[in-house]
């Protein structure tokens, strides 16, 4: 999957472990941290949210309204520096909103699962 694909939620569920509604973003190519991967990244970030936060998620899923939301990044590999400096930003900004954010570092052929992630994964310093 690819973050150009901005308006597309790429899976979602209830992550039967924490009763969060969890969002998905599935990314399998490598992390470059130019500007335009980071703006997509952005650009996807904010879709999501705006499905969450905007209605639609409960108009769609009338059994996710009212659940705590978290929003995770399923990746084939760990994203660089300047990537994980940007999601610390917004993980801490999410947290005032109690949103979770998880970068979840997948093997090649995983499906995408709502299952608990415990962390983001090996060399994961973005908390």
């Amino acid at each position: 999957m690819s973050l150009d694909q901005s308006n597309i939620i790429d899976a979602l569920g209830i992550d039967d472990a924490t009763g969060r509604v969890t969002l998905v973003i599935l990314h399998d190519a490598p992390w470059a941290g130019t500007p335009e991967q980071l703006y997509l990244l952005q650009e996807k970030l904010n879709v999501y949210l705006s499905f969450a936060l905007d209605g639609e998620m409960a108009a769609e899923y009338p059994a996710f309204t009212g659940k705590p939301l978290a929003l995770r990044i399923d990746c084939s590999s760990a994203p660089d520096p300047g990537t994980m400096h940007m999601l610390g930003h917004v993980r801490r900004q999410l947290q005032f909103q109690d949103i979770e954010l998880v970068v979840r570092i997948t093997t090649p052929g995983e499906p995408p699962s709502t299952s608990p992630s415990h962390g983001c994964g090996g060399g994961c310093h973005c908390h």
